[in-house]
């Protein structure tokens, strides 16, 4: 079973839904030593088969395959769809969308989007949202896959490790993309990531992979000193050769650096931190379906946007600290943190 005293840098790529992650990035992190990952939140089975086997012949390092635990969603009553649809048709962006109120299933059933794990097994297999049940657990680790999953506060990393799980993400708040509580509902204690991880390693004996507005050497160097076994970046990645992201993000991230990150609901449901952008302003005070609802029902728009090059109306999800991103191979970024973090160590 995977260990990452096996790694030569101890850097997980973030897995990322969406699409940014790709066979060549995940492949070229794990080629110079790291853990390369998939976001598979919302793929097909198809699709999952088809990026773990092109992966895995381009590398005989480790694969993260990373998924979410969905929860049961009943949808609004009619009043807060159509206030909801209101605040959508209402936004100025240029172009023609049809908006639809989504039906179930509303989103994929995680016992059918892993039968391509079971054929094909990652290295790791990762959850966000909350813990999958105890028999995925079990199988996955029947078939040597380590299993990790994703803690905000204390509370949710003794549910980890009470669950058997193999080691825990510790998310901070300064984390771009979705944040990964188990209840969405109860308050969040927005901790930043310094001070989870020195909660966390008072209280378990489990792995903490450490995740939050990691961008460099020197943050990973921090990390470590701290406890963290590992480093998880993501944000750090999005401008490699190898990423998919739009040109309209590729440019914000890089150029856009007088705006702040901020978290926001308005996409997806949930509470996810992103560049400010018209769409987030302009949403704020807004009415929105529950997660993944509104994931769906802003899709048109987002695909709009992007048809358009227009980061106004994108998801810019993006880490506290994206001003300190560089485009560059992933090879390259990642043989300049190994440098870096020699450096700090000295």
């Amino acid at each position: 079973m995977f260990q990452f005293s096996e790694l030569k840098l101890p850097v997980v790529q973030a897995p990322m839904a969406g699409g940014p992650n790709t066979p060549a990035l995940a492949s070229a992190v794990s080629n110079s030593g790291g853990v390369g990952s998939f976001g598979f939140a919302y793929s097909t089975p198809k699709k999952i088969k088809a990026d773990l086997t092109a992966t895995r012949a381009l590398t005989s390092g480790p694969i993260n395959a990373n998924f979410f635990v969905f929860k049961r969603e009943i949808l609004p009553g009619n009043g807060i769809q159509s206030a909801a649809l209101e605040a959508l048709r209402n936004l100025p962006i240029e172009g023609e969308y049809t908006l639809t109120i989504p039906s179930e299933p509303f989103f994929p059933d995680v016992e059918i989007q892993l039968e391509p794990i079971w054929e094909f097994p990652p290295d790791i297999l990762t959850f966000h949202f909350g813990i999958p049940a105890e028999t995925i657990i079990k199988r996955a680790q029947s078939l040597g896959i380590s299993v990790g999953v994703t803690a905000t506060d204390p509370k949710e990393a003794l549910a980890i490790e009470e669950s058997g799980a193999n080691f825990i993400v510790a998310q901070g708040i300064e984390a771009g993309g979705h944040r990964g509580t188990f209840n969405p509902e109860e308050e969040d204690d927005d901790l930043y990531l310094d001070d989870l991880i020195k909660k966390l390693v008072k209280l378990t004996h489990l792995p903490i992979v450490a995740a939050g507005a990691i961008m460099d050497g020197g943050d990973i160097a921090r990390v470590l000193k701290l406890g963290a076994t590992a480093a998880q970046m993501g944000t750090a990645f999005l401008c490699c050769d190898e990423t998919v992201i739009s040109e309209a993000h590729r440019e914000f991230l890089i150029n856009g650096h007088d705006r702040k990150t901020s978290f926001t609901k308005a996409f997806s449901g949930r509470r996810a931190r992103g560049i400010n952008n018209e769409f987030v302003r302009r949403m704020q005070w807004q009415t929105i379906l529950p997660f993944p609802l509104q994931n769906s029902l802003t899709g048109p728009i987002r695909q709009l946007a992007l048809k358009n090059n227009d980061g106004e109306y994108q998801s810019l999800w993006a880490g506290s600290g994206y001003h300190k991103i560089q485009a560059m191979p992933a090879g390259q970024l990642m043989a300049q943190l190994a440098k870096e973090l020699r450096c700090s160590k000295l």
